[in-house]
């Protein structure tokens, strides 16, 4: 949104729609996010997630002001990690993989269920699109959806503290791993740069657009009938 407005490239509508979507993302998605994370490191063992006030889904145990801000500004941000005591998994790495992964499910989840929402709308309701106040629901619902799955993709990014590096450790020797752990923070601040300055934008955008198509004929499927 950042660069919408510093090159002009906006309108008043969108940037209200984008705000919107941004913040019932980060006071309903993120939290539906970590809770993902604390809900299967639970069941995988780690019961000491419970007592740690993260097995809820109440936005205040999980919203960080500074992510948020950030995917309000650059889109893509982040929430309060989940703290998972791998040493309760019966195979701490597998267990850590499982546990990442479902994060980025749960904005795959929320992004679905907006696209379910917009074919309602526009299979039983086309004519509440075509008035102004529907051309902004729409509007709204394409940021909705197109934020959680860039917000999937990017913690799909094999890099440290992001989920998909939890994927990339079950294939890494153990002293891969702690030298990852050890310089996270040095990976994560080079990730922030790279993206800042656009270098991930093709393939980060190519797949999306992907998981976009992909996901847009699926939530199709059950509104064929009234085509």
């Amino acid at each position: 949104m950042l660069s919408q407005i510093l090159h002009g490239n906006f309108d008043f509508y969108s940037i209200v729609a984008e705000i919107l979507a941004v913040l019932l993302i980060v006071f309903l998605v993120l939290p539906f996010h970590e809770w993902a994370h604390a809900f299967t490191a639970s069941l995988l063992g780690d019961k000491s997630i419970k007592y740690r006030g993260r097995l809820s889904l109440n936005p205040l145990s999980h919203i960080d002001p500074i992510g948020a801000l950030c995917l309000l500004l650059f889109g893509f941000g982040w929430a309060k990690p989940v703290p998972v005591d791998s040493r309760n998994f019966k195979n701490p790495k597998i267990g850590m993989a499982i546990t990442a992964i479902m994060g980025p499910i749960a904005n795959l989840i929320a992004a679905f269920a907006g696209m379910i929402i917009f074919n309602c709308i526009f299979y039983f309701a086309i004519g509440f699109l075509i008035t102004d106040f529907g051309g902004y629901i729409a509007i709204f619902l394409r940021y909705y959806i197109s934020i959680n799955i860039g917000l999937a993709v990017f913690n799909l990014i094999p890099i440290p503290p992001l989920d998909g590096s939890k994927v990339l450790f079950v294939f890494l020797p153990d002293k891969a791993v702690e030298f990852f752990y050890r310089y996270q923070m040095f990976f994560f601040v080079g990730l922030f740069a790279v993206l800042y300055i656009g270098l991930l934008n093709g393939i980060l955008g190519w797949i999306s657009n992907g998981i976009f198509e992909g996901m847009s004929w699926l939530a199709g499927l059950p509104f064929a009938a009234f085509r």
